[in-house]
This record gives structure tokens, C-alpha cells and sequence, in this order.
């Protein structure tokens, strides 16, 4: 049983289908082509699934390093192995590897059995009466609603092959006072249980609040493949469409870049890609203050803060520093986009650049390029009483919620050691949107 993003015993059907008549060994391929891009921040959280993962097996899980299509012929000879079994990946990157992987198992006459994916709906299944793939998110959510999926899986019974202990590396260094949550397949299902029981209600209501941390926080167990989707579907009842409907976002996203993989790195609508942006010394002044949270909007600053904390950002203030980025700062969103997946522990490419192109407004659904988040009004708006920028900015802790979001306008001046604004937002959203119009002729 080859794990990759499904590090869990339950509701895996690859690894049913390996336990049904035979002994498994279970191993995880450490791939230098993801391990090198990706931050300290989700290494130790990888690091730490795969520790959880190999207590789960009681030490039998096989971890080992290098390309998979060398590392996996190795395996099965050394072990007698007859077939590898593992979930379907629909990205550009895994699409490619597994081609590589069947071909080099193929010549030692190893079988390549792929079985599920990381999705209720795997990608490709949902399309138009046309046969054509939807660029639009809700006539894919219509379309998805009436697909379906099946319900989980009981886990299986598993006769787990002995092996040498995982050799599992230390986790990297990290930023002090970094903040990881709890992972594995238990403690996913621990968060997804007490957001059930005391959150999913009141999500609609407060998803967009930062400073009531009412989001559920499952996005890491879901990128891990701690947990699957159809496991928390099964559990929602038809008042939680909310909900579900930003599950369903994540399974359009990667249907999207299944269809158009070019889109991971390239502009889904490319009209956009003659837009000019600073270059040079201002560009990377403007792209430190950005990614430090010293850009001196207050809202900004807390979202970037949080990222580097906790390795993870509010929804919402995803949105609104990305715009910032863009509209603001006139710096092109492939550079928000790598920041964001390097640092990251939910991170996924699918949902992640896409999402940015959404801001960008060069995606699918894009917002229209007219519309530039204003980071004070948004901040006034979503946190109200500033209690989310008092838990990032502590330079601003002491201002009251009239000023904390613009700080500026304080009698006393910005709090010492707090920047005056980088730019002046009524100024750059001007000069974006005469870009914009003068781009469109």
C-alpha cells in the first residue's frame, strides 16, 4: 500500500482492495520533487501524520527517500511484492509520476492498481450534457449535488507485513513560538467531531469573522488525506449547505486543474497577463513588507503575521491580503501563490493558485477586476471589534476598535514600532483599474 495523500487506515479503498486476500506492507515515499519546494511548517506537519500513521501500524510503516518509480521497484522486490496499490492523483505533477511509476513497476512485472482519490466526486466525472468540464462554480455544484458519492468505507481488516522501523526524518527547524495543530487520523477525527458538535451552526453565520475563529480548521486533515471528504459529507445535514458548498469548491478546483493542468502556473484566462507590475528594488521591498506583516494595514499585517505563526490564514484574510498583493502593492499573484504554498500546512495547489487567480480575476468565477478589497473597510467589517488584529499585532493592542484598523488617524500617531501604510489604497486601486482599462484598449 503505497500512502500518499491519504494517511489513514479508514475509508481508504486502495487499501481495502491490498488487505482483501493478502498481506500488506505499508510505505510512504518521501518524493524529493515535493519535499524540496515545500516550507519547515508543513514538513514537521508531514513529519508528524506519518508518525501518527506508523503508530496506527504499530511501526510497520516503510518510509524511504528518493523518486518513486526507483524507490517502489526496490520495495517490491525486496518484499516479494505482487501489486502496488495507492489513490488516484488527478494533479500535473502526480499524473506524470504515475505514469513513470507504472511503467518502471510494469518492467518488473509488478501490477499498479489505483483505487479512489482524494475526493467525493474524482475529477473528470462531473461535466456538462455536452461532455465538456465546467468553468463555472455553480452549475459544477448543481452537477456535483446530483453525481454523488458513495458513503465511507469500513476500515479494513489488515494483516500489516513487519518491517524495519520508519525511518521518519526529525522536523525542521522552526520559527519559535510556530504554532502546528494536533494531526494524524485521530486527531482529525477529534476536530471534525467538536466543530460538529459546537461550530458547524453557526458557521454561515460567522465563516467570515477571523476574530471568532468559527472556521472548522479541517483543511489540513483534508490535504493529508487524514480524513476524507465523503466522511464529513455524511455527517451534514441539508441545513449545513454552506458548508458544503465550500467542500464542493475544493472538488471544483481540482476537476478544473485536472482539465487544464497549465493553470497551476499559467493564467486560466490569459487576458489578464499583460497587466504591468512594479519591478526591481521596489518590487522586493514591497514583497518583504508584504510577507513580514509590516505593510501597515493593520488587517493585512495580522493575516501575513498568522501565516507565519500557525502556518495557516483565515479564509476571508486570504482574500484580502491577496488582493492587497495584487491591487495594491501591482506585484503579479504568482508570487503571492508560492509564498502561500511554501508556508502553508493546508496547502494545496488546486485550491491555492486557483483561489489567487480568483483575486487576480484571470480564473474561473473571477471576480471582476474592478473590484479591489479596501483592507480598512474589510477589517472593519470582519472584525468589528479588532480583537483579531490585537492577537497578531500586538504593537496595536492598545488602540481602541475606532482606530485599530487605521491606525494613522490616532491622535497619539501610529504606535512606535508599528509602519505607516506602505501606499495609499484609494491611490493604488486607481491606478490598478486604470491599468486594467488601458490593458482592455
Amino acid at each position: 500500500m503505497w500512502f500518499r495523500r491519504d494517511l489513514r487506515i479508514s475509508d481508504n479503498p486502495a487499501l481495502s482492495l491490498a488487505a482483501n486476500g493478502s498481506d500488506v506492507l505499508g510505505v510512504f515515499v518521501l518524493d524529493p520533487a515535493l519535499v524540496r519546494p515545500s516550507g519547515a511548517p508543513r514538513l514537521a506537519v508531514l513529519y508528524r501524520t506519518l508518525r501518527a500513521l506508523n503508530e496506527q501500524l504499530d511501526g510497520r510503516l516503510v518510509v524511504q527517500q528518493g523518486a518513486p518509480e526507483m524507490v517502489l521497484p526496490q520495495i517490491c522486490r525486496a518484499a516479494g511484492a505482487t501489486a502496488v496499490h495507492c489513490a488516484r492523483d488527478f494533479g500535473p505533477y502526480g499524473s506524470a509520476r504515475d505514469s513513470a511509476v507504472a511503467e518502471a513497476l510494469g518492467a518488473v512485472d509488478v501490477s499498479f492498481v489505483q483505487v479512489g482519490s482524494p475526493y467525493a466526486v474524482d475529477p473528470g466525472e462531473v461535466r456538462k450534457g455536452s461532455g465538456e468540464p465546467y468553468q463555472v462554480y455553480t452549475p459544477f455544484y448543481r452537477a456535483w449535488l446530483d453525481h454523488g458519492w458513495e458513503q465511507p468505507h469500513r476500515p479494513p481488516s489488515v494483516n500489516w507485513i513487519a518491517a524495519r522501523t520508519a525511518r521518519i526524518p526529525h522536523d525542521p527547524v522552526l520559527t519559535p513560538g510556530l504554532r502546528l495543530p494536533d494531526v494524524g487520523e485521530a486527531a482529525a477525527g477529534r476536530a471534525w467531531k467538536a466543530f460538529l458538535s459546537q461550530g458547524i451552526d453557526r458557521y454561515s453565520d460567522e465563516r467570515d469573522r477571523p476574530d471568532l475563529d468559527s472556521t472548522s480548521r479541517m483543511s489540513v486533515h483534508l490535504k493529508w488525506g487524514t480524513i476524507h471528504p465523503r466522511s464529513l459529507l455524511a455527517d451534514l445535514e441539508p441545513r449545513h449547505e454552506v458548508y458544503r458548498k465550500e467542500l464542493a469548491w475544493r472538488e471544483f478546483y481540482a476537476d478544473v486543474l485536472h482539465h487544464r493542468p497549465d493553470s497551476a502556473r499559467e493564467y486560466y484566462h490569459s487576458q489578464l497577463r499583460g497587466l504591468p507590475y512594479v519591478s526591481g528594488e521596489l518590487a522586493r521591498a514591497r514583497l518583504a513588507a508584504w510577507q513580514a506583516g509590516r505593510t501597515g494595514y493593520p488587517i493585512v499585517d495580522a493575516g501575513m503575521r498568522q501565516l507565519l505563526a500557525e502556518g495557516w490564514m483565515h479564509n476571508r484574510v486570504r482574500m484580502i491580503v491577496a488582493s492587497f498583493l495584487v491591487k495594491d502593492l501591482h506585484l503579479e499573484w504568482t508570487q503571492g501563490a508560492r509564498h502561500f504554498l511554501r508556508h502553508l500546512i493546508d496547502a494545496d495547489l488546486a485550491s491555492n493558485n486557483h483561489g489567487w487567480q480568483w483575486v487576480a480575476g484571470s480564473g474561473t468565477d473571477a471576480a471582476p477586476y474592478f473590484r479591489v478589497f479596501n483592507p480598512t473597510l474589510q477589517g472593519r467589517k470582519f472584525d468589528p471589534r479588532g480583537d483579531y488584529v490585537r492577537r497578531w499585532i500586538p504593537e496595536l493592542a492598545h488602540l481602541p476598535a475606532k482606530v485599530i484598523h487605521e491606525p494613522w488617524t490616532d491622535p497619539n500617531g501610529p504606535p512606535a514600532g508599528y509602519p505607516e501604510p506602505i501606499v495609499d489604497h484609494a491611490a493604488e486601486r486607481d491606478a490598478a483599474l486604470a491599468d486594467f482599462r488601458a490593458l482592455r484598449g
